[in-house]
């Protein structure tokens, strides 16, 4: 019985090796939202655990008809159940050379926990950020870029010049991505974006905690304009980070629509102006 099954598997099709005369080639093709186990370097506890999004692409040329989408999750399933950030160019090259292509991408999308106390009577608690490593191989150029989503507290400084009795105040979004030299810690990311904003979030609040947050926020009123530009200054102060991509929205409480502002510096770094070994260990 084994012998048969032998037999005909040897004998099955291989539909993606066969010739595509269309002469069109591909960018991208490969698995997306793929779960898989993930570990970061923590600052603070020098590792942490957790679950992470997994899309992993390649180019595809023009004369094959299509890709081997099996091989994609046979490469990570190759690492000790679990993906490791310093196996990841390591995974771009297998991927490269199992599929024949030129180029590889892997986008790993994960919550990553940080304990906070509250700023008044000092109660721990864990809050969540969205944190997004993006790799490429293009032969054999690197590249990497760090992608943090925070969130924060804005409070409009119109709304406070032109009213008696408080101003409107929101929940807003930093998205910061940087590429970097040297370590840059995810912790950091947080930092910079905490401190531009009107107030930092927490989990937990008791009461003295929720009037110190109220009163900093009225204290401290920025325009999403004045966010990207705050974090941008910061930013520059960081001399391993070598190029940044910066997005504030806020979440308006009385407006239908919501706010943003954007700045990116501007350099290529894929095509060496601003360094050709962007992946570093992080």
């Amino acid at each position: 019985m084994k012998k048969v099954v032998t037999e005909a598997v040897t004998k099955l099709p291989d539909t993606q090796n066969q010739t595509d005369l269309r002469e069109l080639p591909i960018d991208k093709v490969g698995v997306k939202n793929l779960k898989y186990p993930f570990a970061v370097r923590d600052k603070d506890n020098e590792l942490q655990h957790t679950i992470a999004t997994v899309s992993m692409t390649v180019d595809l040329p023009k004369e094959f008809k299509g890709t081997h989408m099996s091989r994609f999750v046979e490469i990570l399933q190759c690492e000790t159940r679990e993906i490791h950030v310093d196996s990841i160019d390591l995974i771009l090259v297998n991927m490269q050379k199992r599929l024949n292509s030129n180029s590889s991408h892997i986008e790993i999308e994960f919550p990553y926990f940080k304990m906070k106390k509250a700023p008044v009577t000092g109660k721990p608690s864990l809050i969540d950020y969205s944190v997004k490593f993006h790799a490429v191989r293009s032969g054999k150029k690197k590249d990497f870029v760090l992608t943090v989503k925070v969130p924060v507290t804005t409070l409009c400084p119109c709304s406070k010049n032109i009213s008696k009795y408080g101003a409107h105040n929101q929940r807003g979004e930093v998205t910061i991505s940087v590429r970097f030299r040297n370590t840059v810690w995810i912790e950091d990311i947080i930092k910079v974006a905490e401190s531009s904003a009107s107030c930092e979030l927490f989990s937990l609040l008791k009461r003295e905690d929720e009037r110190y947050v109220t009163e900093r926020a009225y204290e401290n009123p920025v325009f999403v304009e004045d966010l990207v530009r705050n974090v941008v200054l910061k930013l520059k102060k960081i001399k391993n980070i070598i190029w940044y991509s910066v997005e504030a929205e806020n979440f308006e409480s009385i407006h239908n629509h919501n706010a943003y502002a954007h700045i990116e510096s501007h350099k290529n770094f894929m095509n060496g102006s601003g360094g050709d070994h962007i992946i570093r260990r992080y």
